[in-house]
């Protein structure tokens, strides 16, 4: 077996779980690639207490690969998916960090589920993504243009709002006066979308959701709509540019521009213990949140 390791080492102590990780890797004898920049984190944070040969980086993968191991939380997990692309390599998310929706596979239990995972005692949960293309084209969005959470439109470098006009399938619905609009799959609607007031899409639902971003026109409200549907933008403002995101990455696009959107042609597969459920995730969040705001009171 022959599997990937990525992480971002943003979490405190996460360096004896990557440890750990590797133990049980070597217990099994699996050949193992750890991402060239993620190594030498490793290697400066003197993780790695011997020296394991059979390690090797990659700064990209093919389909040879079994498993993609990714370290961190859910944010690691969107850029993990950067380098899995269409190769149908399933992403284990182990969490150092705090509950995530995606990374569900918690610190502490590494020992114990690895072993479960080898033998491939679990599911495959299969999330959507989005894609897109603009007119003119930009290099920017051409070389990835695709997100697992979201595509979001933004203003840039003023305080006014931007116009942006809505098109699905081709038919007019309206143009939000607003900060912004986000276009996000089931995976994203617990994310950006949620804190802006939108839905929580279960991931097995065939939908997407647009939800403004501090809408201007009182009647804007967040819309449910079937993920084969395709959507086109046209957005001005008084800065003659705006910002798009795809998760994490940032664009700058000028007013001209149409943007096209739609369902990409592939899905990532995300490791799920057999326990594991999003409604429990789900639960497990509103428990967290609870208790954060009885603590502050």
């Amino acid at each position: 077996m022959k599997v990937a390791i990525y992480g971002q080492f943003y979490h405190q102590n996460s360096e004896k779980y990557v440890q750990q990780l590797l133990d049980a890797l070597e217990r099994k004898n699996i050949t193992v690639f750890i991402e060239e920049q993620f190594l030498e984190i490793i290697r400066e944070n003197e993780v790695i207490k011997k020296e394991y040969n059979q390690f090797k980086t990659f700064s990209q993968l093919d389909n040879s690969y079994d498993l993609f191991f990714s370290i961190g939380g859910d944010g690691t997990i969107l850029k993990s998916v950067y380098y899995v692309k269409d190769l149908d390599i399933p992403i284990v998310g182990i969490n150092t960090g705090r509950l995530g929706f995606l990374a569900t596979i918690q610190k502490e239990e590494i020992s114990e589920t690895i072993s479960s995972i080898l033998q491939k005692n679990y599911t495959i949960s299969e999330r959507e993504l989005l894609c897109i293309a603009t007119t003119p084209n930009y290099k920017s969005l051409s070389d990835v243009n695709f997100a697992l959470n979201e595509i979001t439109v933004s203003r840039k470098n003023t305080t006014s709002m931007i116009t942006i006009k809505t098109w699905l399938d081709d038919k007019y619905l309206t143009a939000y006066w607003a900060d912004g609009l986000i276009i996000t799959t089931p995976t994203g609607s617990t994310g950006y979308s949620l804190s802006c007031g939108g839905p929580v899409i279960t991931p097995e639902t065939n939908a997407l959701a647009l939800t403004p971003i501090a809408p201007h026109n009182l009647n804007a409200r967040p819309l449910v709509i079937p993920n084969k549907t395709k959507i086109k933008l046209e957005v001005s403002g008084r800065a003659g540019e705006y910002l798009v995101s795809l998760d994490s990455r940032l664009s700058t696009l000028k007013e001209d521009t149409t943007i096209y959107i739609e369902k990409a042609p592939f899905k990532i597969g995300i490791v799920s213990l057999k326990e594991d459920s999003f409604i429990q995730t789900l639960r497990q969040k509103l428990l967290w949140g609870e208790d954060k705001r009885n603590q502050k009171q």
